[in-house]
């Protein structure tokens, strides 16, 4: 099959890996012309994904007509920021009928649109789908057993890519909560940034163990606020992707937030980590969503002030600390009968 990674960042290259490997004709496109230059010599991204060797059947372009050509199907895996416009850019050259599945996690902060659908709305005559879940590029290169969820409304196309992307070391899911998946990929980042601000201000295990547990609430209320499924979150894209990026100094966002409860700006920071901090840009999207379906998420809104009005990681941990009393139960979603309902 002909395939089209589009992106060429460390989820991008270890994606294209898996897909080489099971005899794909996988084209990986690069949005940089030197970028794709040094992949097409040393088949590997020395900077984000070092010692991952692509396979020899992967070619490489950062044109998206030759990225195009010929092919079936798509991997999205470019930041969140940029997926609306490279799907716009690709729109001319995807034919009816194909593929397209986005590995990136986020928001697109055009659209205020999960980014799915804002595929959708460039690309409206391909099938779009998402695939999220646990899944550090490191140790899915390193062929360590990783699990992800392929959601799309299309069963068909679900079960699909349920085959397409698994292996011997990559277990594949199927799923039709796309909205659900896509923002538990999206949400966790943002608690996750959080995780890694309690760990610079030199907090411990509880500390990390409440802002899990209260954020897969925040994350479960604005999902049901959007349409997705409640037993989503408790899934691989939920709680699986929470755990992992909360948990590993492999996630970017948290290293991020060590770095801001340090008392490193946010600009400080993603500088240092040196790639792309999707929770910085998912915090300010979810809390302005948030804020305008009026629902309640006080970790997002403190790491919002912490990114964007100046607070400091100490006074957004006494804004939370000090809130009104609560009822644990009072989440503001109940299980009815095995329904999910607000």
């Amino acid at each position: 099959m002909r395939i089209a990674v589009i992106g060429s960042g460390s989820w991008g290259c270890a994606l294209c890996a898996v897909l080489a490997e099971k005899g794909h004709d996988v084209c990986l496109w690069s949005y940089f012309p030197e970028e794709s230059k040094m992949l097409e010599k040393d088949r590997e991204n020395k900077k984000n994904l070092p010692g991952l060797i692509l396979p020899e059947n992967v070619t490489y372009t950062s044109d998206l007509k030759t990225a195009a050509e010929g092919t079936e199907l798509f991997v999205i895996v470019t930041p969140s920021s940029t997926v609306g416009a490279t799907a716009k850019g690709l729109s001319p050259f995807v034919k009816e009928g194909a593929i397209m599945v986005c590995a990136s996690k986020g928001f697109d902060p055009e659209s205020k649109k999960m980014l799915t659908e804002t595929i959708k709305m460039h690309i409206p005559q391909a099938t779009v789908a998402a695939l999220s879940g646990p899944s550090h590029a490191e140790e899915v290169a390193k062929k360590l057993p990783t699990t992800l969820v392929a959601a799309c409304e299309n069963q068909e196309t679900a079960y699909f890519l349920q085959d397409l992307f698994m292996t011997d070391y990559l277990r594949i899911y199927a799923g039709d909560d796309v909205i659900g998946v896509e923002l538990g990929g999206a949400l966790k980042n943002i608690i996750a940034l959080c995780a890694g601000v309690s760990d610079g201000l030199g907090f411990g295990d509880n500390t990390k163990a409440a802002l899990m547990t209260r954020g897969m609430t925040e994350m479960a209320r604005l999902g049901l606020a959007m349409g997705a499924k409640l037993s989503t979150f408790s899934g691989l894209s939920g709680m699986g992707d929470l755990i992992v990026t909360c948990t590993s100094m492999h996630s970017r966002n948290r290293r991020a937030g060590i770095l801001l409860g340090q008392g490193k700006t946010a600009e400080e920071a993603q500088k240092e980590v040196g790639m792309v901090v999707e929770g910085v840009y998912a915090a300010k999207e979810a809390y302005e969503i948030a804020k305008k379906l009026g629902v309640e998420m006080p970790i997002t809104q403190q790491a919002y002030r912490l990114l964007f009005e100046g607070a400091t990681a100490k006074e957004a941990v006494e804004a939370l600390m000090n809130r009104e009393k609560r009822h644990e139960s009072d989440n503001g979603f109940v299980i009815n009968e095995g329904k999910d309902t607000e």
